[in-house]
């Protein structure tokens, strides 16, 4: 030992007149071996921090990673949302705080299904790549859907994303909500109960919200479990989304990837997906057993088209393994998105129509507050109008609860605006008949909520009197004709202070007083009074050219009484 300490001793450090090569050799080595561990050491941390390694090494991450590949951070290293960028001290300190994964994984600790509890604030991720504050555009959506009989229809919307800063004059649209500082309080561990809501205003004051169902006292609130609502409140799953099996299946036949000829093939298709089974081979034997099927019971298209249902079936296995991973427990349900209201409660968390504040009015929860009202176009709607509302609306409209009353609100100024035939079904005749709206069952929302029709039950509008336009005997006189014409025509709009530009149109003292620059009614001159010139031109609702004529006449009569 002490020969061997003797020789590194003199290797390290040559005895005097050694040549220069002894001196030189050791550091030489000693300065490779550094370098190699710092080059190795890169290759390891570059290798530990890339997608591969965090979904395939590890039993538990294949439902996490087959979700990633298909989603749109599919380029998008892990630990850039999971560590976030950083400096990379700070990410190392970060990375080792997640050793208690590799313990849990060790010690079998964990469960399943895997949620993630410690996820870094959205600012530190999210935001790295997209600021909020420079999204203020809106967006055309287009979900493709097939019926029973496998005809295409379309739902078209405009999507309100907003956003952008206020100090710009945005700061609007669903974007809104990262604008501007809002609390929630969530009862459980994937946040899909909130009975409270709390949003700062500019001032900094705050105004509450309390889900009238809950029986929830905001007193018993603990502060420190609020949480301020951010990117990842909404899109929580959005890389690791697992698709129900009709949304697939709708994206396979869009796709071509599956021929849409083949009979009950949506059906089978989603009885095979949704189906129970004891393990993943049970599962992929089912979607299997699909040839024997169609070879059995439709011999003479499985005769001349059987590989579309091989195909076919090829496509609903790569489904399904994508999709259902039994030992892990996840599939389309076993984690809520919370970007939409069909599969989950997603927006309807809040914007349910049941959580008040002290005045009682509602989270707003109108369809046109973050999309537009959705169009169903089939296969023989050559042209799809999509309504976006940008006039002034009723008084009634601006009740924060319209949505939970405007059913059993509806009158006959309702057609001011819209097309009211087939009113609540789902015929798409016309605007009230929307087949998106009223052939959809909205699980999560609170519009029949007993405490809420209990509390909204004295906000709903009088019923409209019914007024018919008198047929003119005589002169036009504002008792015999006019008034009942402004009535029909224009006080659903131009009533009442929230009248557009002060134009009050409901009592002949009003109509005659004018807007807030003087009279739109110039006794005895038609031609340069402002209502007949607003009438000649659109207006969201015209009077018939007969009407009009007879209104003319009675200015130039001298707009008598």
């Amino acid at each position: 030992m002490t020969i061997f300490r003797q020789k590194v001793r003199n290797f390290l450090f040559p005895p005097h007149g050694s040549s220069r090569w002894m001196y030189i050799i050791p550091y030489a080595i000693l300065s490779a071996l550094i370098v190699s561990l710092f080059v190795s050491g890169a290759y390891v941390w570059d290798y530990t921090n890339s997608p591969t390694f965090c979904g395939t090494s590890c039993h538990t991450m294949p439902p996490e990673y087959a979700a990633y590949q298909i989603s749109p951070h599919a380029r998008i290293a892990c630990v850039e949302c999971h560590i976030g960028r950083e400096f990379i001290g700070n990410q190392i300190f970060r990375k080792a705080g997640d050793m208690r994964h590799v313990v849990a994984t060790l010690f079998e600790t964990y469960e399943y299904p895997i949620r993630i509890k410690n996820m870094r604030p959205a600012p530190e991720i999210c935001e790295k790549c997209h600021s909020p504050e420079k999204f203020s555009d809106d967006s055309l959506r287009i979900d493709t859907h097939y019926g029973n009989d496998m005809s295409a229809y379309n739902i078209y919307l405009i999507l309100k994303t907003g956003g952008g800063s206020k100090r710009e004059g945005l700061g609007r649209g669903i974007h809104w909500h990262i604008e501007n500082t809002i609390y929630y309080y969530p009862t459980d561990e994937e946040a899909q109960t909130i009975p409270y809501v709390k949003v700062i205003r500019d001032d900094g004051s705050a105004i509450e919200y309390v889900d009238v169902e809950a029986g929830f006292d905001p007193v018993s609130i603990d502060e420190s479990q609020l949480r301020q609502m951010d990117c990842i409140t909404c899109h929580n799953r959005i890389t690791h989304r697992v698709y129900t099996p009709e949304e697939s299946l709708d994206s396979a036949f869009t796709l071509g990837k599956i021929a849409k000829d083949i009979p009950d093939i949506q059906q089978k298709g989603v009885e095979v997906l949704r189906g129970k089974y004891a393990s993943q081979e049970d599962g992929m034997n089912a979607i299997g057993e699909l040839d024997a099927y169609y070879k059995n019971n439709f011999p003479n298209y499985y005769s001349s088209d059987s590989e579309q249902v091989k195909q076919a079936i090829e496509v609903l296995k790569k489904i399904y393994t994508d999709s259902v991973f039994i030992e892990q427990k996840v599939d389309w349900d076993s984690h809520p998105t919370n970007v939409g209201h069909i599969n989950s409660p997603g927006c309807f968390r809040c914007h349910d129509g049941k959580h008040l504040n002290m005045a009682n009015e509602a989270i707003r929860l109108e369809c046109n507050l973050c999309h537009s009202i959705p169009v169903v176009a089939g296969p023989d709607d050559f042209l799809t109008n999509i309504e976006i509302s940008r006039g002034p609306e009723p008084e009634t409209h601006l009740n924060p609860n319209w949505i939970s009353l405007h059913n059993q609100a509806v009158g006959p100024s309702c057609s001011n605006c819209h097309s009211t035939d087939d009113p609540g079904g789902t015929s798409d005749t016309s605007f009230c008949s929307n087949s998106a709206c009223h052939g959809t069952v909205f699980t999560f929302a609170g519009f029949d909520a007993p405490a809420l029709r209990e509390i909204i039950k004295s906000q709903l509008p009088p019923p409209e009197p019914v007024t018919e336009i008198p047929t003119l005997t005589g002169d036009p006189t504002y008792d015999n004709y006019i008034g009942a014409l402004f009535t029909v025509k224009c006080t659903g709009c131009h009533e009442g202070e929230t009248a557009p530009k002060g134009v009050d149109l409901s009592s002949y003292s009003a109509a005659m007083k004018g807007d807030e620059n003087g009279a739109v009614i110039i006794s005895g001159d038609a031609d340069n009074s402002l209502l007949i010139q607003i009438q000649s031109v659109a207006h969201f609702r015209n009077f018939t050219s007969e009407e009009l004529d007879i209104v003319k006449q009675w200015i130039n009569l001298g707009a008598p009484k």
